[in-house]
């Protein structure tokens, strides 16, 4: 065999090697990728068994408008005979206002026929503070910040920036207030009192929230209610919080209402992690955040939110 041959035939070998271990790798990259989805994507309340156990519930972040897939699983653990109770772990400022609403409700049907507890952990306000409210028991950290009972319209105007570069926007509507959300009208006084009047409604809803399930007056929620936070230590005096504590409190208060005395009673998942956005992995959102400065990192956490929005303003 000439030595052009054998360097030939050595080469396609090594060739078909290459090939089998490349498609191997792709292979064994889908097949992860089809596990990791169905993980993900996986029926609501699939941790659910026959032995009885507490959901645990994390909201983390900035609260989305979109929840309708936890709403479906606190509805489906409410009904569940091998649920007994609800841990909800906090840490967040707020976010959407018809979100943290329809947590709040969702957590209210729960709360009416098994017990809830909440631990919050860095900051528990805003839209944040409303979701956890119907829960019989909550337990913050003394620096935990709470409460910033509000809510807030961000309307940015371009208008007069959009004239001075010569550029006019006119816009056709079928009444006067319907162009005073478009950034690129000016805000007239009647549109700043119809918005302003949406916020008041909202705010008010807000307040009757937080009166119900800390089983305040109006009128005493309205004193506390203007916006600020409070901390963990501050809010227990003014009865926003039961206790000071973490996890393992809120945990121990769940143990007793239900007269469990093993510590080996199962906690399960209320539903999977949800998969994290491409900036969340570790370390992106830090290079991001250090090259592109704090306020970069809160506008994406803000991502998807549009309207009125109860969020501490850091």
């Amino acid at each position: 065999m000439s030595a052009e041959l054998n360097l030939f035939l050595t080469s396609q070998t090594k060739h078909r090697q290459l090939v089998f271990w490349r498609v191997g790798a792709l292979v064994a990259f889908c097949s992860a990728l089809v596990i990791s989805m169905m993980g993900h994507s996986g029926s609501v309340g699939s941790n659910f068994t026959n032995r009885p156990h507490i959901v645990r519930l994390t909201i983390t972040g900035v609260v989305q408008n979109n929840v309708s897939q936890i709403v479906r699983a606190l509805k489906q653990a409410q009904s569940a005979s091998d649920v007994t109770g609800l841990l909800l772990v906090v840490d967040s400022p707020g976010g959407g206002v018809t979100g943290g609403e329809r947590l709040h409700d969702a957590i209210k049907r729960f709360a009416a026929v098994k017990p809830v507890s909440v631990s919050m952990g860095d900051m528990g306000a805003s839209a944040a503070y409303m979701l956890s409210v119907p829960a019989q028991h909550i337990v913050a950290l003394p620096s935990t910040l709470t409460g910033s009972i509000g809510v807030i319209f961000q309307r940015p105007d371009v208008s007069v920036g959009l004239g001075r570069l010569g550029i006019g926007v006119d816009a056709i509507t079928s009444g006067a207030m319907k162009d005073q959300t478009d950034p690129t009208s000016a805000l007239t006084p009647e549109g700043r009192q119809m918005l302003q009047g949406i916020v008041n409604d909202l705010f008010a809803q807000f307040v009757s929230m937080v009166a119900d399930g800390r089983h305040l007056t109006e009128e005493k929620v309205r004193s506390m209610a203007d916006g600020r936070a409070y901390t963990g230590r501050q809010a227990i005096a003014l009865g926003l919080v039961d206790e000071l504590g973490d996890e393992d409190a809120a945990r121990l208060w769940l143990r007793k209402r239900l007269n469990i005395g093993t510590l080996s009673y199962p906690v399960l998942p209320l539903m999977p992690e949800r998969s994290r956005r491409w900036y969340e992995w570790p370390g992106k959102k830090a290079l991001l955040t250090g090259l592109l400065g704090g306020s970069f990192s809160s506008a994406l956490d803000r991502e998807g939110l549009d309207g009125a929005v109860a969020i501490l303003q850091l």
